[in-house]
């Protein structure tokens, strides 16, 4: 980068300038953002509410545009990072203080499952499907909708499950039995429709789901919300509401 003799260009200048304006900006910005997260208590990205989501687009934006702008100076940067985090402060309080502001920013806890059954109507609002309600509850450890008493929906998106008393772990050693392992259950019936891949996978072919609902009482799949299965324990069975 330099010429003979040490000397450097103007235009070197100016970039060597540029760098070290970037890199300034990124540590100051940093370490600003660092500060005003700590004094705002900010939670986990993985409990993040809509409202906490926005604000960290928001500021991600500040950092980016400031960083690349020659016209933003350091003192720019801490403008903005510090309007940001009073914005925030102030917007949560306000949601401390005031109920109506605080629902709308932060969400309500939903209730998928109350005493064991099904709530539609949540499970609509929050665009859930069944198999997705599945698969969340499988990252806790539950592979069957049986087992369950209550399943909430967190503001941020996370469910918390309280399982049957009934499933309370009991070790067999205690009870001095052999334990039968169990696989887990697979989705045949999902809102009125026949999960053909599931079908494939658990070995079995529609003719077979059709006789074993009717040993269940059903003869209409389309009256069933849901219907899981498994080698050992069979089925578990949800119809839709009569209404």
């Amino acid at each position: 980068m330099r010429k003979k003799g040490g000397i450097w260009t103007e235009r070197e200048k100016e970039e060597l300038f540029m760098y070290g304006t970037i890199a300034l900006k990124l540590i100051v910005g940093y370490f600003a953002l660092v500060v005003v997260t700590r004094l705002l208590g900010k939670k986990e990205m993985s409990q993040l509410t809509p409202y906490d989501f926005v604000f960290a687009i928001l500021l991600g934006g500040i950092i980016e545009e400031s960083i690349y702008d020659e016209k933003v100076n350091i003192f720019h940067v801490l403008f903005g990072v510090a309007l940001w985090g009073g914005i925030s402060f102030s917007v949560e309080k306000l949601g401390e203080k005031f109920e109506k502001i605080r629902k709308p920013l932060t969400g309500t806890v939903s209730v998928l499952v109350s005493n064991g059954k099904i709530n539609h109507k949540e499970m609509k609002k929050n665009q859930l499907e069944m198999e997705q309600l599945r698969a969340l509850l499988r990252t806790k450890g539950v592979f069957s909708l049986k087992d369950v008493r209550y399943v909430f929906m967190e503001t941020g998106g996370q469910i918390s499950v309280m399982k049957k008393a009934s499933t309370d772990p009991v070790t067999p050693e205690m009870l001095k039995i052999n334990a039968e392992d169990v696989d887990p259950s697979l989705l045949l019936v999902d809102e009125g429709q026949i999960e053909e891949e599931e079908l494939r996978k658990a070995g079995k072919d529609e003719t077979w789901l059709r006789e074993e609902l009717k040993k269940e009482g059903i003869t209409n799949i389309e009256e069933v919300y849901y219907a899981e299965w498994s080698p050992q324990q069979g089925f578990y069975i949800e119809k839709y509401d009569e209404e």
